[in-house]
C-alpha cells in the first residue's frame, strides 16, 4: 500500500470479521464461506483508500457476527472512544458482519460519548472472494465518510450499498441481498454519487436517544428475547428468568401486544420491579402503550430493545427510570 498523503484526515478503521473478511473457493460462492481476511488485507485490497485518508487499523476481533458478545463489544467501544479521543483522528470505521451490525452500531450510537467525529459501521452481503463482492466500496464509502466533515455531530452511522443510514434506526431487512439495509420508517441520511457522500438533512439527533458510560464495564446484564405467537403462554419468558436473564424483551403482536393469559404475569413481574419491554415483530413501526403490564418499546425493534434494556439494567436503574428512557422514543 503507498503511503498517503500528510495533509489527508486521519481515519481509524477498526475490524471485527463478518462477510466483508470472508472467503469461499467458489467465487460464484455468497453465503458458505469463511471469516479469514484481517484488517490489512482488506486495506490492501482497496489502493484507493490512501488517496482519502491517512489510515491506522485495529484488528478487534475476526469472527462471524454472530459469534459477537458483550466481551467484543465492550472492546470494541473502549477501542472507539480511544481512536476519537486522538486529535489525528478524524472518524472512525468499523468493519462488522451484517448479520448484528444493527446491534452493534446501535450500541455504540448508545455508548460513544462526548464526540462529534463521525463513527461508520461498514459490511458487506457478499464475501471478499465473491464476484462483485460489495465490500471494496463499501469500505471506500465509509471511509470516504469518516473523512467528511459534513459527517461531524449526525451519531453512529451505517454504510451499506450506496446509502448513508443512522445507526439508531437502521435494520437487516433482507438476508442476502446487497441492498439489505434500510431505516423503513425514518429513511436514509444521505447517499453517496461515487465516493462522495450527500446527506440530505443536517446533522440531527435522533428522538429520544440516551447515552451511557460503559468505559469501567467489564461485564453486561443477561437480556432475553421471547420471540410471540398465537396461543402464546409465559413458559419461555419464565425459563429464561429461571435461567438468569435479568430482563425480557417481547417481540410482540402487532404495535407489542401480547395474549390475554400472559398478562396477569406481566403484572406481577411488573410489581417485582422486573423490567419487560414490549416491543413489535413486524420490522417497522411503535409498540405502543397498553394496559397488563410490560414496557413500551416505541420505535424500537426488538434486537435494539434489548440493547437498551441491557445498559440500562447496567448503570443500575430502577423499573421507573427504564421506563422513562423508553417512552422518550415513543
Amino acid at each position: 500500500m503507498s503511503a498517503p498523503a500528510p495533509h489527508l484526515p486521519g481515519v481509524a478503521i477498526l475490524a471485527t470479521g463478518g462477510t466483508i473478511a470472508g472467503s469461499a473457493d467458489d467465487p460464484k460462492e455468497t453465503a458458505r464461506y469463511e471469516v479469514a481476511f484481517g484488517v490489512d488485507k482488506l486495506v490492501d485490497a482497496v489502493p484507493a483508500l490512501c488517496d482519502i485518508a491517512c489510515l491506522s487499523t485495529e484488528q478487534i476481533a475476526n469472527l462471524p457476527s454472530s459469534d459477537v458478545d458483550h466481551a467484543v463489544l465492550l472492546r470494541l467501544a473502549r477501542a472507539v472512544d480511544r481512536h476519537l479521543a486522538d486529535p489525528s483522528v478524524q472518524g472512525v470505521v468499523v468493519t462488522h458482519g451484517t448479520d448484528t451490525l444493527e446491534e452493534t452500531a446501535f450500541f455504540l450510537d448508545l455508548t460513544v460519548r462526548g464526540h462529534a467525529k463521525p463513527v461508520v459501521v461498514v459490511g458487506a452481503m457478499r464475501p471478499a472472494t465473491a464476484l462483485s463482492a460489495d465490500g471494496p466500496l463499501n469500505l471506500l464509502q465509509a471511509v470516504s465518510l469518516a473523512a467528511s466533515p459534513k459527517a461531524a455531530g449526525r451519531g453512529v452511522m451505517v454504510v451499506m450499498n450506496d446509502r448513508i443510514e443512522s445507526a439508531y434506526y437502521t435494520s437487516k431487512t433482507s438476508t442476502t441481498a446487497v441492498d439489505a439495509f434500510r431505516a423503513v420508517e425514518q429513511g436514509s441520511l444521505g447517499m453517496f454519487i461515487g465516493v462522495r457522500p450527500h446527506f440530505y438533512y443536517s446533522p440531527a439527533t435522533p428522538t429520544g436517544r440516551v447515552q451511557f458510560d460503559v468505559g469501567g464495564a467489564q461485564a453486561l446484564p443477561k437480556v432475553a428475547i421471547v420471540y410471540l405467537h398465537e396461543d402464546q403462554d409465559t413458559e419461555q419468558m419464565d425459563m429464561a428468568i429461571e435461567r438468569g436473564a435479568k430482563g425480557i424483551v417481547l417481540a410482540g403482536n402487532g404495535a407489542g401486544s401480547v395474549a390475554a393469559r400472559m398478562k396477569p404475569r406481566l403484572e406481577q413481574l411488573a410489581h417485582e420491579g422486573f423490567p419487560v419491554v414490549r416491543s413489535s415483530r413486524t420490522g417497522s413501526g411503535f409498540a405502543v402503550k397498553e394496559d397488563g403490564g410490560g414496557i413500551a418499546a416505541g420505535a424500537l425493534n426488538p434486537q435494539k430493545a434489548r440493547i437498551l434494556l441491557m445498559l440500562a439494567l447496567a448503570q443500575g436503574a430502577d423499573l421507573a427510570q427504564i421506563r422513562q428512557w423508553f417512552s422518550l422514543s415513543d
